[in-house]
């Protein structure tokens, strides 16, 4: 199996988490040393207004981290297209693949945050329209050399040129997040790779890889053409009183999401917010034993899952070490 990393950092400590519990300099720190174990990626979140101190600028994050790294690919997790600026975001994601020297994983989603939306002032409803035009444009940004023009329902760009140009042809690789089968089936049909959320229970994580590796079938593709990536807390316990606390920990900051994600009206139908339970936030994790996380990466390799992000679940760089001493 192949491992990589996934998660944020936040400046205010001693706060329940929704993604990490490291500061900002500890993230830096725990992602060298990942490197230096030999996990293969680092995929980092976007996250606005929570007042927790989440990673809001994620390429900024990973720019800095990759003058820090050498071999360490650099992801995404993800780029919510509809609050970006499409071409400055082609730009910008180009220069951290020319800096990185071809490292770049380009994460990308649709956003399922009410709190993020009503923010930036832009109605949910339109982001299923929003992200389309602006993948579009990021992809012909990558892959034009010529000067070109768009006039679209939302952006509108004149005699234009993206650079730097990406190092990875034609483009970096795109990693789409996405829970719902009409979201899984487009995003084998973009030609895209599929990323799937750390708080969905196994079985359902399972069932949409498979979607994704039907419908590549039903178009002809190779289904190990393409990756499909899955999340999952990480936590290796010393007994059931740590395993406990750390179960209560991640449900009540699992609680924290729903809490920003929810609309008023309480009908948000995003499919990370169907699961929300303790028994759940197990389900959905590496939390446990040596033993019980042997037997869930087993479950997850029969699911024909081959590569795993971990979420720090507060085990931090000694977890790390541990997991690649006994797993990787």
């Amino acid at each position: 199996m192949k491992f990589g990393i996934f998660g944020g950092a936040r400046q205010k400590r001693g706060l329940a988490d929704t993604d990490s519990p490291t500061g900002y300099r500890d993230w830096m720190e725990y992602n060298i040393e990942a490197e230096a174990l030999g996990y293969h990626s680092t995929f980092t979140t976007e996250h606005h207004f929570t007042g927790l101190g989440q990673v809001s600028a994620s390429l900024n994050l990973l720019t800095y981290l990759a003058a820090k790294t050498t071999t360490l690919r650099l992801g995404t997790a993800v780029m919510t297209l509809p609050w970006h600026n499409p071409i400055l975001l082609a730009e910008q994601a180009a220069t951290l693949d020319l800096v990185s020297d071809g490292r770049l994983d380009f994460g990308i989603g649709k956003g399922y945050r009410y709190n993020e939306f009503n923010g930036f002032d832009i109605d949910m409803a339109n982001a299923d329209t929003i992200f389309e035009e602006a993948f579009g444009l990021i992809l012909k940004a990558w892959q034009n050399e010529e000067r070109w023009s768009h006039q679209g329902a939302r952006w509108q760009f004149n005699d234009i040129v993206v650079e730097p140009p990406v190092v990875q042809k034609p483009h970096p690789p795109i990693w789409l997040a996405a829970g719902r089968p009409e979201s899984i089936r487009a995003a084998a049909r973009s030609g895209a790779h599929l990323l799937l959320d750390q708080y969905s229970p196994l079985t359902a994580a399972l069932e949409r890889a498979d979607i994704f590796r039907d419908e590549l079938t039903a178009m002809g593709v190779d289904p190990t053409t393409r990756q499909i990536a899955l999340a999952r807390g990480l936590f290796i316990a010393k007994d059931q009183m740590e395993k406990d606390s750390v179960i209560e920990r991640r449900t009540k900051s699992r609680g924290l999401v729903d809490e920003l994600a929810q609309t008023p009206k309480g009908d948000n139908s995003a499919s990370i917010m169907q699961f929300k339970g303790p028994e759940e936030a197990i389900d959905g994790a590496l939390i446990g034993t040596l033993d019980e996380v042997q037997e869930r990466l087993d479950a997850i390799r029969a699911g024909g899952i081959e590569y795993v992000l971990l979420s720090n679940a507060g085990g931090g760089i000694e977890g790390l070490r541990t997991f690649s001493r006994e797993f990787h």
